[in-house]
């Protein structure tokens, strides 16, 4: 392994699941400038749109998720041709 090339800013880190409210701490070096109280201890937080605890992929059902409005902009714009 290559010396000097790696970071050393490991710090804890919650990250949050926007769509389920997952939290979950794991050790990043990704920048913040929001915390979050977890389990009576104060974290930097990181919010995700989707995690392994949302996704598809991981949970094995399909979850619609409209953080956007755009289903409801998509049908409002094609409404006129299903007609």
């Amino acid at each position: 392994m290559k010396q000097g090339i790696h970071p050393e800013n490991y710090r804890l880190v919650a990250f949050k699941d926007m769509s389920n409210e997952d939290v979950f701490i794991t050790k990043s070096t990704v920048e913040t400038k929001e915390t979050i109280m977890h389990e009576g201890v104060e974290y930097p937080v990181y919010k995700m749109e989707i995690s392994r605890t949302s996704h598809p992929f991981y949970t094995g059902k399909s979850k619609l998720i409209d953080t956007a409005g755009r289903i409801d902009k998509f049908n409002s714009k094609y409404a006129k041709r299903a007609k």
